[in-house]
């Protein structure tokens, strides 16, 4: 008898979040006019000099493959970058170029992870890390955060959560999909709870240029006694709006860097040649292109706000990223935050995505992302409130 394909998929391949999103793009499928605030993609582009950046690359012939840890101005500049926004000092042979930042999580864990070691994981938190630890074969201990904490990690969250197997901490500052930031006190108490547990730090600080208000990132290899055990994940994807340009990078101890190369070697021989051109003059060229983003996320960040403020929908404090995370359940109209946005997307023509994706457990929370102008956003929650209160006046109670 012949086995359905689905059926010859390895164990290692996860398709419990696809539905869902399937569903939604069916449903989007047949709508006009969708605003979408689900993906973390800016709908701003790319800005004008990397561009001209990568198509000189080309016309110069950028068009082969480079080094495996990156080109060597791209690596330079990198920890040149670190360095100035208050990260650790790196060398360039502790740099290694990657595309995406995405890619990164993946080659951390196949490198780092035997099956039976856990790695710690905060949640709701940025999925793919649980993704790539399960194609190791490794246990993902999922720390659960809650409004309490505006939905950032603390010490004794991770200390709670640890065992004999326990060997990577993630922490995601800014956090996806929350939008919060850990404040720099917190960070140096989870470094304390590291050391003593002799746990190695993924610190994906991939928006820590995107931070609003007071809010800022404290870099975790910055730390004393951090840099040999930290290994930190950014990129350009966010703060210089290059999604499809496909390049991130990771910072690390030269002893877990180099041999890591091997793993990045054998997944795409190299990162491609005029992407690292084109973030070579993201990082050393004119850094006004990035404020200017960041206060155009600000605005649109007050306009969600106001909208939910107006539905009476209450959300985690928006400090960072370009996120805001709010909380179905608080509407009381007693559905699930998936049910919430499959209905919002069917009679109001907006997408957002439900925390679920993201290791919420409650299904209460829904991630909007400011990915929109901001009178784009004004017309997502007037739609929103539109279907909120046909919602209740479905559920009205007769009076007494």
């Amino acid at each position: 008898m012949t086995k359905p394909n689905a059926a010859r998929l390895a164990k290692r391949v996860k398709l419990s979040d696809g539905a869902l999103i399937t569903r939604m793009l069916d449903i989007a499928e047949g709508l006009d006019d969708v605003i979408k605030l689900g993906r973390g993609d800016p709908d701003l582009d790319t800005p004008d000099h990397i561009i001209k950046a990568g198509q000189e690359a080309l016309a110069n012939g950028a068009t082969h493959y480079t080094h495996p840890l990156g080109i060597a101005p791209l690596r330079a500049a990198t920890a040149e970058n670190i360095r100035t926004y208050g990260g650790a000092d790196y060398a360039d042979d502790e740099i290694m170029i990657t595309p995406g930042g995405q890619q990164g999580m993946f080659i951390i864990a196949l490198s780092l992870l035997d099956p039976g070691d856990e790695i710690i994981v905060p949640c709701p938190g940025y999925n793919p890390y649980g993704q790539a630890a399960e194609m190791s074969d490794a246990v993902v201990v999922q720390v659960p955060m809650t409004m309490e904490t505006n939905f950032t990690l603390t010490a004794e969250m991770v200390e709670a959560h640890i065992t004999p197997k326990s060997k990577i901490l993630v922490l995601i500052n800014p956090n996806n999909p929350t939008g919060t930031v850990t404040p720099p006190d917190e960070v140096r108490r989870i470094a304390e709870v590291a050391k003593t547990h002799d746990l190695i730090v993924i610190s994906d600080e991939i928006y820590s240029r995107l931070t609003f208000g007071n809010n800022t990132v404290l870099p975790v290899a910055s730390l004393p006694g951090m840099k040999d055990r930290t290994i930190t994940l950014s990129g350009f994807s966010k703060a210089y709006a290059m999604t499809g340009w496909r390049i991130g990078y990771l910072a690390g101890p030269r002893d877990l860097i180099m041999p890591m190369s091997e793993v990045n070697h054998a997944f795409a021989i190299s990162t491609a040649a005029v992407s690292q051109h084109a973030a070579l003059a993201a990082m050393t060229g004119d850094q006004a292109c990035v404020e200017d983003m960041r206060q155009t996320y600000d605005g649109r960040r007050s306009a969600i706000c106001k909208g939910l403020d107006a539905i009476g929908m209450t959300y985690a404090e928006p400090q960072g990223a370009f996120y805001v995370y709010a909380n179905v359940a608080s509407l009381g109209l007693g559905i699930t935050a998936g049910a919430f946005c499959e209905r919002l997307l069917a009679e109001g023509q907006v997408m957002m995505y439900p925390g679920t994706i993201y290791g919420d457990h409650t299904d209460d929370f829904v991630r909007m992302s400011m990915t929109q102008p901001v009178d784009r956003i004004e017309v997502a929650m007037d739609r929103m409130a539109a279907v909120v209160d046909s919602f209740r006046a479905e559920h009205k109670q007769p009076a007494e």
